[in-house]
């Protein structure tokens, strides 16, 4: 495969028009999003942090990711046995699972990661998209 994953933030932040996300991925999302996978991950990743009140939406989980899909359709990067494997594999600082699905997820499906996790850029294994700040 090629294109990108999009982190979780970044999934959230294009969506919600968050003006600090870079503008080389601003640009990238806008430009051809057939090219865009999304982590089930991320989906349940948000679904945590709303329920731990850490992120509010302006309506309920199912509809916001409902609506999500409709205004910017990006496809499905299936978890996979080899991905939870994968995860386990990964030498991260921190044993984030979304983190760990997320940046196996990029490597098993040979995707580029979209991500502003300041953890994630400073893999040396991990495919990543250079915003230059």
């Amino acid at each position: 495969m090629t294109g990108y994953l999009l982190d979780t933030h970044v999934w959230l932040w294009h969506v919600g028009g968050f003006k600090d996300l870079p503008k080389l991925f601003r640009e990238t999302l806008s430009s051809d999003h057939s090219r865009c996978w999304l982590s089930p991950i991320s989906v349940w990743e948000l679904g945590i942090l709303v329920d731990r009140g850490r992120i509010t939406l302006e309506q309920p989980l199912r509809r916001w990711v409902a609506e999500a899909a409709k205004t910017f359709p990006v496809r499905e990067a299936p978890l996979t046995r080899e991905i939870a494997l994968k995860s386990i594999e990964l030498e991260l600082p921190h044993r984030d699972p979304a983190d760990r699905f997320i940046a196996a997820t990029a490597l098993v499906y040979g995707l580029t990661l979209i991500t502003c996790d300041r953890v994630l850029m400073e893999t040396d294994w991990l495919p990543i998209l250079k915003s230059g700040g």
